[in-house]
């Protein structure tokens, strides 16, 4: 058991933190003396490194404990999760101090840089948004199931040129549905582009069942900020996408 002094200098917080983890409900003690003194186990100090891995990426304390609250939370595959947006950062944090003594060296005049080199580094924003969009849409919809785990697996390896890639694949597929929104949602041309885009769910991040396809269509409608970011490319695009979902669904 640990006192609370000890497991604070081992995690480097303060205690007056983890009497407010403990005054929220995010993290108790396992026993409270009768004089007041707080005693940890390993699980809960195993519970205070979760809470600290998603403090780092900027999860609120409320959002925190229900994720770890969840029946399904699986400790392994969070800190998968973690790994793969830590590494994110990591990228995003290399190509900025490449952008920084590349700059550097342009101000001397031993390079000559773009305007696009001295830019290049921030569309990462863009990016993590992507994949962070793409792993909501599967965890509100179905929490923590196989097909959330399947997409962290796969996700966790990918590097900044990988989502680039898929970012540019899914681009070029709601444009391609946008241009033929006028044939409407049944359209066999529509109908052949929603199945490539079910596979590049599948090859990209989980199998995707027909029933997690009907649901990701639904969601486009249901929560509006995965309907204003599709509309983005075509007014209306986010309904479209719904119905032609539908509409491949029942087919098969």
């Amino acid at each position: 058991m640990y006192k609370v002094k000890e497991v604070a200098d081992l995690a480097g917080i303060s205690v007056r933190t983890l009497h407010h983890y403990d005054s929220i409900g995010l993290l108790k003690p396992k026993k409270i003396e009768e004089n007041g003194y707080r005693y940890y186990n390993d699980d809960d100090l195993e519970r205070l490194q979760q809470i600290l891995f998603f403090k780092e990426l900027e999860v609120p304390l409320v959002e925190i404990q229900r994720i770890i609250d969840h029946p399904s939370f699986d400790r392994k595959h969070a800190l998968v999760s973690h790994r793969s947006m830590m590494l994110q950062k990591k990228h995003r944090l290399e190509r900025l101090i490449h952008t920084v003594e590349e700059t550097l060296q342009s101000m001397k005049g031993a390079i000559a840089m773009t305007k696009e080199d001295m830019f290049e580094p921030f569309d990462m924003a863009e990016i993590e948004e992507h994949q962070k969009k793409y792993e909501q849409e599967v965890e509100e919809k179905y929490g923590h199931t196989d097909a959330y785990k399947e997409s962290l697996e796969k996700t966790s390896t990918y590097t900044a040129d990988d989502w680039k890639q898929i970012k540019h694949e899914w681009d070029s597929l709601y444009k391609q549905i946008a241009e033929r929104m006028e044939k409407g949602p049944e359209d066999e041309e529509v109908q052949a582009l929603i199945s490539e885009y079910r596979s590049l769910i599948t090859a990209n991040f989980y199998n995707c069942t027909l029933e997690i396809f009907r649901g990701l269509g639904d969601l486009y409608t249901s929560d509006p900020r995965f309907a204003k970011n599709i509309d983005k490319v075509k007014p209306g695009l986010a309904s479209f996408l719904q119905q032609a979902m539908h509409i491949y669904c029942d087919r098969q």
